[in-house]
């Protein structure tokens, strides 16, 4: 009570009366805020920007450092539609490289023509996180969905035989062309609980990326081929340029390829020169950029633990 008095209206609590010592100097601060405010990094979160900045030999400051500034300057802001994702399910499979576990779904286009969609038809590797297989078409079929396993397979130049292949209860997932062409190549095909939505996540959250990204059309697709277009404009910029949070913001190609491996050890090399040129802004050890050596599908729950992150 001491601390407010009638008629005040602002906070007159007594804080710390010196700046740290390791503050950033107001040189400092300016480069950080003009570089992330720069055409490359404006749309970018500093968990985005950071990495990149690594990537490129440089270190001005962490993400938290980054997000307390942006705070302080008005400048932060929640960026895209989307909401927070959630849930958790069981079931496990371990991926300890590519081309282990797959997951895949299908979901919906919108048309000019009311009630009428397309079908988007995606394959993920989620060790890499890599989208390995797609196709937009105009029906949903348990045909077309093993045409895809298979033409993926083949374009990969990989055998089948082993992978496990993770999918909904959907019809197509289930249908008996589908389920005889696993069968046939010695695919194991795995499948979420009958009425749960989140025990395919992967794929759940990829499609949950890729209808927020800002250049998702705000009006329906005209026809197929403007569809496809779209897709594979996506594709590659998922695979080949966008940082994953989950796999230490790589790329899912540098990761499915093992590029990630020198990519983060560079990274490991910037922040070390970086504690090194300033100690005192850093009250413990640098990152941890050692990249992760195995993803699992749906883990089995432990008490008190968090989800196993599997965001896009």
């Amino acid at each position: 009570m001491e601390r407010w008095r009638v008629g005040r209206t602002d906070d007159a609590r007594h804080g710390p009366r010196q700046a740290p010592a390791n503050k950033l100097s107001g040189a400092e601060r300016t480069v950080l805020l003009a570089t992330v405010n720069s055409a490359p990094f404006r749309d970018l979160s500093p968990h985005q920007i950071v990495p990149r900045l690594a990537d490129a030999g440089r270190y001005l400051a962490s993400e938290s450092t980054i997000y307390r500034i942006l705070r302080e300057e008005r400048l932060l802001a929640h960026r895209g539609r989307a909401k927070a994702p959630g849930g958790r399910a069981v079931r496990a499979h371990v991926a300890t490289g590519p081309d282990q576990v797959w997951t895949w779904d299908i979901t919906y286009l919108r048309t000019p023509v009311r009630g009428r969609f397309l079908y988007l038809y995606l394959m993920m590797d989620i060790w890499s996180r890599k989208i390995v297989g797609w196709a937009v078409h105009e029906v949903e079929s348990a045909t077309l969905a093993a045409t895809l396993f298979t033409d993926t397979c083949r374009a990969h130049r990989l055998a089948p035989a082993g992978i496990v292949l993770h999918a909904d209860n959907g019809g197509p997932m289930k249908g008996a062309t589908m389920v005889v062409t696993l069968e046939r190549l010695g695919v194991l095909a795995s499948f979420s609980r009958p009425g749960v939505s989140n025990d395919n996540p992967f794929s759940e959250s990829l499609f949950r990326t890729l209808k927020y990204r800002p250049d998702y059309p705000a009006q329906p697709f005209a026809d197929l081929a403007v569809a496809r277009r779209w897709v594979g404009t996506f594709v590659r910029w998922y695979n080949t340029e966008h940082l994953h949070s989950a796999i230490r913001f790589v790329t899912p190609s540098d990761r499915h390829a093992g590029r990630d491996v020198a990519i983060l050890a560079a990274r490991h090399t910037v922040y070390i020169a970086a504690q090194s040129h300033c100690p005192e802004r850093w009250s413990g050890g640098t990152r941890n950029w050692a990249p992760p050596t195995e993803v699992t599908l749906n883990p089995e729950p432990v008490a008190g633990s968090s989800p196993t992150p599997w965001a896009a």
